[in-house]
C-alpha cells in the first residue's frame, strides 16, 4: 500500500487544494484520497483529490470496458461522457451495484442513461411538491413567489447602487461602468439595444440619479422612504423585487404598462459583494426564482453550446446571450465560469451576480449623457419594520493600506513560527518611510495562535486579493505567499514585485519581477538590515538561495 505524501487531515480545504497540485504521483493522490476517508471525510476535500486523480488518468484509460470497482467516482464520471450504448451503461450499473454500490457512481450511471435515452423519451411532466404529496405539510405552497415565469419576456441589465450613510459607494459606479461596456458590446453582437438600469432605494436617493447616468445608467429607477435609510432586509428584497416585476403577480409576468420597459423582468442583474450587498442578491434571486453567483470578478455576455443532462436532456444546446460570471474556484489557484441556464421545465431569468468591489475600473464621468429618471411607487406594509435600531456606534474605518509606497504581506510562510514571522515583516515595515503591512487570506482563515502585541496584525481588515483590499504600491514584498488567483487580483498591478517563498515552483513566481528561493525567516531580517545600512548583497539575502 502506498504511504500518502501528506496527511490531508493536517489541512484546511483551503490549504490542501495548493498542495496537491504539486503531487502528479496518481498513486500518491489515491493514498492521500483514502487517508482522508478513513479519517475527517470531507466531501469537499474528496473532490479536489479526485478532480487531481482525473487530471493525470484520463489520457490514460485506454478503451474497453469499464470496471467501477477499480476507479473513483470522478473517474467513472470521466469515462462515462464517452458511451452511449445504454446495455454497456446498465451493465456498469449492475456491476457497481453488486460490488461497493456507492450512491454516488449509481446516480451518475443513471444521469447518463437518463441523458442518452433522452431524445427517445417523451418530456416527464415537473409536479409541483405540494402536488406530488399532498398528505405532507408544504410551509412554502403558499409563497406565490416559489414559481418562475413560463414564455417570459426579459431585457436590459440592471444594477443594484447601493448607498451607505447615504453616499453612493464606489462599487456602484464601477458596476454601471462594466454595465455601460456590457450592455454596448451586447447591442453590437445581437443588434438589439437594451438598457443598463440603475436602482436606488433608501432615503432621498434620488439626488444620486444624475451621477448614475453621468457613469452609464440609461434609466435609473428608484424608491424613497423615510423608513428606508438603513438597509433592511424585507423592505428592500420586496421593493427591488417589485421593481423587477413592474407590479406583476409573481409567476406569471403581466408587469404594468410602462414607457421605459416593454418585459416582464430583467435580463440580468448585478449586485456589489459587500455585506448588505451579498445579502440582498440572495434573497431577490430567491423571491425571483432564480440563481446567483457570488463574489464574481469577471462578466461577459456570448452564446454557449451546452450538453448536460438536466438542462438538454444530453443533446448539445446553444443558449443564447448567456451571462458568464468568473470567479474562482474551490482551490483558488484557477477561475471557473458560472452561467444561469433555463432546463426544459423552467426557465432561470434574471441572470444574477455579485460582483466583488474593485473587479473593474470606475468609469470617468459624462456630464453629457442623457437618461430617464423614474420613481416606483410601492405601499410598504408595517409588519415588514417590526424591527428597529435604536442606537448604533459606528467603528472607526479600519485599516487602509491603499496609497502606501511599499506594502510587506505575509502569508502561510510564518506557519512555523506566526508571531516570529509578524514580527520580521513589521520590522521590513519599519525600515521604509511609507510602508504598510497586509496579509493573504491564507492567515485570516488559519488557526495561527499569534502573541499579543501582533495579534491585530492577523485580522481581515489587512488581507489583500480579491475578498479583500487591492493594492498598487510601487513596491510589493510577498513573503511565504503561494500566489492564488484570489491575492493575485488584490496586488498584481503594483510597479515591482519580489517574492519570497521556499518553493521554487510557486505560482507567485510566474508573476513577480524578482524572486527569493530562500526561507521568509533568513530573508526579512537580511532585508531589513540591508535597507537600513543602504547595502544589498543579494546573494547574502537569499542566504545561498538563487534569485532572479
Amino acid at each position: 500500500m502506498t504511504e500518502p505524501p501528506l496527511d490531508p487531515g493536517e489541512y484546511t480545504i483551503q490549504e490542501l487544494g495548493p498542495e496537491i497540485q504539486t503531487i502528479e504521483d496518481v498513486d500518491g493522490l489515491r493514498a492521500i484520497l483514502s487517508a482522508e476517508a478513513a479519517g475527517e471525510n470531507r466531501a469537499g476535500a474528496k473532490t479536489l483529490i479526485e478532480s487531481r486523480i482525473e487530471k493525470f488518468t484520463e489520457d490514460e484509460e485506454e478503451a474497453g470496458e469499464v470496471d467501477p470497482t477499480e476507479m473513483t467516482a470522478a473517474e467513472v464520471g470521466n469515462a462515462l461522457q464517452d458511451i452511449d450504448d445504454p446495455d454497456e451503461l446498465e451493465r456498469i450499473r449492475d456491476a457497481e451495484a453488486a460490488g461497493e454500490s456507492r450512491d454516488s457512481v449509481l446516480t451518475l450511471v443513471d444521469n447518463r442513461l437518463d441523458s442518452v435515452r433522452g431524445s427517445d423519451e417523451e418530456a416527464t411532466e415537473v409536479v409541483p411538491p405540494e402536488e406530488k404529496h399532498p398528505d405532507l405539510d408544504h410551509p412554502t405552497a403558499d409563497k406565490r413567489h416559489v414559481r418562475a415565469l413560463e414564455d417570459g419576456t426579459y431585457g436590459d441589465v440592471w444594477v443594484y447602487c447601493e448607498t451607505q450613510a447615504g453616499e453612493l459607494i464606489d462599487a456602484s459606479l464601477e458596476m454601471l461602468g462594466k454595465a455601460r461596456e456590457l450592455m454596448d458590446d451586447y447591442t453590437d453582437e445581437y443588434d438589439a439595444e437594451e438598457k443598463v438600469v440603475a436602482v436606488l432605494v433608501g432615503d432621498d436617493v434620488v439626488g444620486h440619479a444624475e451621477t448614475c447616468i453621468e457613469h452609464g445608467a440609461d434609466v435609473v429607477v428608484y424608491h424613497e422612504d423615510a423608513r428606508l435609510s438603513r438597509f433592511r432586509h424585507e423592505p428592500y428584497t420586496r421593493v427591488f423585487c417589485d421593481m423587477a416585476r413592474w407590479g406583476g403577480d409573481p409567476g406569471a409576468g403581466d408587469p404594468d404598462p410602462a414607457e421605459w420597459r416593454d418585459y416582464d423582468e430583467p435580463r440580468y442583474v448585478l449586485f456589489p459583494a459587500t455585506h448588505n450587498g451579498r445579502d440582498l442578491s440572495a434573497l431577490v434571486q430567491a423571491e425571483l426564482d432564480s440563481g446567483l453567483a457570488s463574489d464574481c470578478s469577471g462578466l461577459y455576455i456570448e452564446n454557449a453550446v451546452i450538453s448536460n443532462p438536466a438542462k438538454t436532456g444530453g443533446e448539445d444546446r446553444e443558449f443564447e446571450r448567456v451571462l458568464h460570471m468568473k470567479r474562482p474556484d474551490f482551490s483558488g489557484f484557477e477561475y471557473s465560469t458560472i452561467l444561469c441556464l433555463d432546463n426544459p421545465s423552467r426557465e432561470f431569468h434574471p441572470q444574477g451576480a455579485s460582483v466583488i468591489p474593485g473587479s473593474f475600473e470606475t468609469p470617468e464621468p459624462d456630464p453629457e449623457r442623457e437618461g430617464e429618471v423614474v420613481e416606483h411607487e410601492f405601499a410598504l406594509d408595517e409588519e415588514w419594520f417590526r424591527v428597529d435600531v435604536e442606537e448604533f456606534d459606528r467603528l472607526e474605518g479600519g485599516v487602509d493600506l491603499t496609497g502606501h509606497e511599499v506594502i510587506v504581506a505575509l502569508g502561510r510562510g510564518i506557519g512555523a513560527d506566526p508571531t516570529r514571522g509578524m514580527e520580521l515583516g513589521l520590522d521590513l515595515v519599519d525600515a521604509f518611510e511609507d510602508a504598510a503591512l497586509g496579509i493573504s487570506r491564507g492567515i485570516v482563515t488559519s488557526s495561527y495562535q499569534f502573541e499579543g502585541h501582533v495579534e491585530r496584525y492577523a485580522a481581515e481588515e489587512r488581507q489583500i486579493g480579491e475578498t479583500g483590499q487591492e493594492v498598487e504600491p510601487d513596491l510589493y514584498v510577498a513573503a511565504g505567499i503561494s500566489g492564488a488567483i484570489q491575492h493575485k487580483v488584490g496586488m498584481d498591478e503594483s510597479d515591482t514585485i519580489v517574492a519570497i517563498n521556499t518553493d521554487p515552483e510557486a505560482d507567485i513566481r510566474d508573476f513577480s519581477d524578482y524572486f527569493i528561493d530562500g526561507d521568509l525567516f533568513e530573508v526579512l531580517p537580511r532585508l531589513t538590515e540591508a535597507l537600513e545600512s543602504g547595502e544589498l548583497d543579494a546573494e547574502a539575502v537569499a542566504d545561498g538561495g538563487e534569485t532572479e
